[in-house]
């Protein structure tokens, strides 16, 4: 039991208890009366008696009655509580997990079956920890100060520490549902970075000296935990949100593909993950453009348990993972977690579609008896925006490279033209933008003198570079910012990784080739390029989005290597140039995750840009000098559209007298769509000092009792007081 103001309990009772025992030893001011015999007044003597100064108080129940009150009455005043969630403590960081995994509709522990989401009771909660928190005092008596801190891909600090209980509450209160996958690492570091320092006025952040205790709401699905690098004293107190066996079905891979040789043939492939123990039947659903077109049953197999070591080793190295004697401490020796691997299984559609469309996929289980619903709605839709079919325009530049120009006309491609590096000039102004046609532009051992993007050379000066294109581009580098750092020559190499789920180097196995000679090349700092093969010296294709430019680049020459040789080296270019035509139907330059950013070039002369949201709403962007808007990130699964006032671009569409561009948001995320809650201990194993934390208890108050009992006391004492006046 704690008591919030015991100061004042302490001053009220020094003066009110000597008060009310004096008044038992006045003597009482009474009238002289002559009477013939004090034999009948002998009361009235023993009263006198009793109030002459300095004698000792006789046995009186009436005195002990209303110190009985009293005592309650100042015990109240002093707000005696039970049950603290937290222990008296400085500071508290309250952390709260909205990704999507916290939508999921088990949240109540007493009733899994209702419809209280996670995110739901993670605030109900955090609020009892609020409750939990001891006020400050009288006389600059400091009491608990806590922060907020929402998280799902970013952090987001909610409100600043104080100690009042109403701001946070309202500020827990105020955190919003998204759809966007978990990333704990920036709300950890966030919440540490805070949990040192404090805002004083005129000062600004300042030290705190002490770190604070990070309180974590969560559903415990957090991919980057072996990430972080916690100090030794840094405390985290994990409350796990949710049920430990929830499964669900959820969609995770979506996709459409155009046949090469026949565009009007789309293929739609669709991945379901089970997270269940048992296997799982599902509908998938397939609608163009809000009329269902088919519909598939798949039976996806049971997810498998495995049990695997956290925490053993040297996992997570690094300083902070160490005690200050030097010693590895407890919290980061092995433990053995079970780990659950769903079940994948998936459908495929075909289509006869030339035109484009919205395509929407949605799954409707079969729940198992006893189930009232699915737990998680946001993965069982998937959205594709998929453009019309049709044969890309392509120029080839090369000194003469058969190899690459047989690949070129084995496509069902509507032109073809082959031009010299002398006559390639021409396909571009002098501000890089073609003078053409073409859709995509393949680039052999040639790039076209643009204006400098270096910020440090002349703002006149021009070079060799990549133009405002879609360019697929062999045997060169751009020089940064939008290519590699050139350090000099290199070895002969292999393909060391390679992202083998992008478009274009999908279904391709590149790990046996070999070349002979590279440059040594470097990722700039700061670069926005994206590396999808790596060797030994270096990046060896990577891809270029920047403005109006859109390039895959192969770093390396062609001839010397073996890929040419390759059956996989036709596939890259066909897929290659069908990826940046954005015509070939890989959907992929339409689809965004929750939590990222749309930025988009809009054609010269739009105006008035506007993105509605998946719920209707709409928002004005700003409008860039350089013709680019963002947007986000985006919170919610669903379409959003683009729209302007202007005219559309090759692949826009208009309504109502705006170009619009629409954008698909997806989850498919395996790890977001497992909805087991983690136990504590898969926390525990990694990181120091981190232990599970009791279910917030709102405080039990005591003072209304007290001052009942009080209340009591002073009814009993008024009938004795009445009854002894009256015998």
């Amino acid at each position: 039991m704690i008591f919030l103001t015991p100061v004042i309990a302490i001053i009220a009772a020094a003066v009110a208890i000597p008060a009310l025992v004096i008044l038992y030893f006045l003597k009482l001011k009474r009238r002289d009366v002559e009477i013939s015999t004090t034999l009948l007044w002998k009361k009235a003597i023993q009263d006198l008696q009793a109030n002459a100064p300095f004698q000792r108080l006789r046995n009186n129940i009436l005195l002990i009655l209303q110190l009985l009150a009293l005592l309650a009455a100042l015990l109240a005043l002093a707000q005696p509580e039970l049950s603290r969630g937290i222990g008296a403590g400085d500071k508290h960081v309250i952390v709260i997990d909205r990704s999507a995994s916290m939508r999921t509709a088990d949240g109540d522990p007493d009733n899994p079956a209702g419809e209280r989401t996670r995110l739901e009771q993670a605030k109900r909660e955090a609020s009892k920890l609020v409750d939990s928190m001891r006020e400050p005092g009288l006389l600059g008596a400091a009491g608990d100060e806590a922060m907020v801190v929402a998280f799902d891909t970013v952090a987001d600090r909610v409100q600043n520490f104080t100690s009042s209980k109403a701001e946070l509450k309202r500020a827990i209160e105020g955190i919003t549902q998204t759809d966007a996958p978990t990333r704990f690492g920036p709300a950890f570091d966030t919440a540490r970075a805070l949990a040192r320092t404090i805002m004083e006025e005129g000062k600004g952040l300042v030290n705190a000296g002490t770190n604070a205790t990070i309180h974590l709401f969560s559903d415990g699905r957090l991919p980057d935990l072996d990430q972080l690098r916690p100090g030794a004293d840094d405390r985290l107190v994990y409350y796990p949100i949710g049920r430990t066996d929830s499964a669900n079905l959820g969609i995770v891979g979506l996709r459409a593909e155009r046949a090469f040789d026949e565009p009007a043939k789309l293929s739609i492939f669709v991945s379901v993950q089970n997270t269940a123990k048992q296997p799982r039947k599902t509908d998938v659903q397939l609608a163009v453009d809000g009329q269902v077109v088919g519909v598939r049953e798949v039976t996806i197999p049971a997810a498998r348990v495995e049990s695997v070591e956290q925490g053993a080793g040297d996992a997570n190295p690094g300083e902070g993972t160490k005690a200050p004697d030097g010693t590895k401490p407890t919290g980061t020796t092995a433990a053995t977690v079970e780990q659950g691997l769903p079940g994948i299984s998936g459908v495929v559609f075909s289509v006869d579609r030339a035109q484009g469309g919205l395509f929407t996929i949605q799954l409707r289980p079969t729940l198992p008896e006893g189930t009232p619903s699915d737990p998680l709605a946001t993965d069982n839709f998937g959205y594709l925006v998929v453009p019309p079919a049709k044969r890309l325009a392509v120029a080839l530049v090369t000194s003469g490279n058969l190899f690459l120009r047989g690949a070129l006309e084995a496509l069902p491609l509507a032109k073809l033209d082959v031009l010299t590096p002398g006559q390639g000039a021409s396909l571009f102004d002098s501000a890089g933008k073609p003078t053409g046609v073409y859709d995509v532009y393949v680039l052999d051992g040639w790039l076209p003198t643009v204006p400098t993007r270096d910020g440090k050379a002349p703002a006149s000066s021009t070079g060799p570079g990549l133009p405002q294109a879609r360019v697929l581009a062999f045997n060169v580098n751009p020089p940064p910012p939008l290519g590699m750092l050139d350090v000099g020559p290199g070895e002969a190499t292999v393909v060391l990784k390679h992202e083998r789920d992008h478009p274009a180097l999908r279904n391709i196995a590149i790990d046996a080739l070999t070349i002979s000679g590279t440059r040594k090349l470097s990722l700039p700092p700061g670069s926005g390029s994206r590396v999808l093969a790596e060797g030994v010296n270096g990046p060896l294709i990577f891809e270029v989005s920047d403005l109006g430019t859109r390039a895959l680049v192969v770093t390396f020459d062609l001839l010397a290597s073996n890929w040419p040789l390759d059956a996989g080296f036709v596939l890259f270019v066909a897929q290659g140039t069908a990826y940046l035509g954005q015509d070939a139907a890989d959907t992929t330059a339409s689809q965004i995750r929750p939590g990222q950013t749309i930025e988009q070039t809009l054609p010269t002369g739009a105006g008035s840009p506007r993105v509605t949201v998946p719920d209707g709403t709409r928002r004005d962007l700003l409008l860039n000098p350089d013709g680019r808007v963002v947007f986000g990130p985006a919170e919610s699964v669903g379409m959003y559209t683009l729209s302007w006032a202007g005219s559309p671009g090759p692949t826009d569409t208009v309504a109502e007298g705006r170009a619009r561009r629409p954008f698909a948001s997806n989850l498919l995320d395996s790890r977001e769509s497992d909805l087991a809650t983690a136990p504590p201990s898969a926390l525990t194993s990694l990181l120091f000092n981190a232990q599970a934390g009791q279910r917030p208890q709102s405080p039990t108050r005591l003072w209304p009792w007290l001052l009942i009992g009080a209340l009591v006391v002073m009814v009993v004492e008024w009938f004795v007081y009445n009854r002894k006046v009256a015998i």
